[in-house]
């Protein structure tokens, strides 16, 4: 399970852009910085990589090894 902290997060949009199964999509919700989380879009595609985690700059995501 992938988790991205709203509030942590800044809208860099640094994990859509480097995911290599492009898991990530920018969500229609505004966190309360006013912008735009990411979110996992297809999860199911996620290879635990944690090329995210390492590349966020806020460590606002969080992947759960078991999940």
């Amino acid at each position: 399970m992938i988790h991205i902290n709203p509030e942590l997060c800044k809208g860099c949009n640094i994990c859509i852009e480097f995911c290599p199964e492009k898991v990530y999509k920018e969500s229609d919700t505004l966190n309360k910085r006013g912008v735009y989380v990411p979110v996992p879009e297809h999860e199911d595609k996620c290879k635990k990589c944690k090329i995210c985690i390492l590349l966020c700059p806020d460590q606002a995501i969080a992947v759960d090894e078991n999940g």
